[in-house]
């Protein structure tokens, strides 16, 4: 059996399949070369599922040869270019898939153009994968979404743990040019309203702050906050921030959403709900000799704190990385690839 690469997708070659246990599900993952997203495709591999995995550029080795070197690719991996805002490209990495993955969306914290470098994409492209599923008959969406389509919502009660029923406020949100938190929201919106007007059977996770040992050649935005933490930056986070979770936690949800039809609605997925201030000052104590600047003045008072935040999960079978763990392995594999 071979791989070998068009220019708009990879095919796969065989022989004939072996058949038994390791015949599972063939599934979508969008996004499939990013930090989570690669992180999906190993355990999706590993557990015997065939794979489409959408990337932007098949001609970008930054993008393919992480993903291509997993055990199970060789067999069970096939690689597919796609625009999200061209449905044209989409359908092919769909077509046969019984569930869809759709982790793919720009993560820009500071964006120029927010319409057409995060809105659009986000929102339209969303809605292009959630049609293409559905046409091509997917038994089951998993929608990645965020914490930051939670919050911050004003009118949520002071005294009350953040959970899957709040929304943040858009036009809030707008105020303040928290643009992406706008598209991530907007975009889950306009997800469940589909949904319910095709009939999709789809749920949804919203992960925090993900952090994590890489998989991909280059550095995701979230681990970029931490490096830039280390070396004594700020972080600006105080409206949008409530916690951490560790990435390989965020691809075991995912499949646990899929697997478990049952099931539904959001899952947010968090570790802890904590403060910025938490957050900064434990990882100050864990590497006193990185300059980390601790936070003296706390600004978040709105942020209820809460251990094992994500029922929901924890009811489905999920354990969640501590804090600790989650922060040295993240940190080991940065020092390992000799960015820190």
């Amino acid at each position: 059996m071979r791989l070998f690469c068009e220019r708009h997708r990879c095919e796969m070659a065989s022989a004939g399949d072996s058949g038994g246990e390791a015949r599972r599900d063939l599934v979508c993952v969008t996004g499939g070369s990013g930090f989570i997203g690669s992180w999906l495709v190993r355990l999706l591999l590993d557990r015997g599922y065939t794979v489409h995995a959408t990337v932007k550029n098949l001609d970008d080795e930054g993008e393919t040869k992480h993903l291509l070197a997993l055990g199970g690719a060789d067999t069970r991996l096939r690689l597919f270019q796609m625009d999200l805002l061209d449905p044209a490209s989409v359908r092919p990495a769909v077509e046969g898939a019984r569930g869809v993955f759709h982790l793919a969306s720009p993560f820009i914290l500071q964006a120029e153009d927010p319409e057409n470098e995060l809105l659009e994409p986000a929102v339209k492209g969303t809605l292009n994968i959630l049609r293409a599923a559905k046409d091509c008959g997917a038994g089951r969406v998993v929608l990645m979404s965020s914490q930051a389509a939670m919050l911050p919502n004003p009118d949520w009660p002071a005294d009350k743990v953040i959970d899957e029923d709040c929304w943040a406020d858009v036009e809030f949100l707008k105020k303040l040019q928290l643009w992406y938190s706008v598209s991530k929201t907007l975009a889950e919106k306009a997800a469940w309203d589909f949904a319910a007007e095709e009939g999709l059977q789809m749920a949804v996770l919203n992960p925090g702050m993900v952090l994590g040992p890489m998989l991909t050649p280059s550095v995701n935005a979230s681990l970029q906050l931490l490096l830039q933490l280390l070396a004594g930056e700020k972080l600006d986070l105080a409206d949008i921030y409530i916690g951490c979770v560790d990435v390989r936690d965020v691809a075991h949800s995912l499949m646990v959403l899929y697997e478990n039809p049952s099931a539904q609605g959001r899952h947010l997925c968090l570790e802890s709900i904590e403060r910025l201030v938490d957050f900064t000052n434990n990882i100050a104590d864990l590497y006193p000799e990185h300059r980390v600047q601790r936070i003296r003045e706390d600004k978040q008072g709105w942020v209820v704190r809460a251990k094992d935040p994500s029922k929901k999960l924890i009811g489905l079978g999920v354990r969640f990385t501590p804090f600790d763990k989650t922060i040295r392995d993240t940190v080991g594999c940065l020092r390992s690839k000799g960015l820190i």
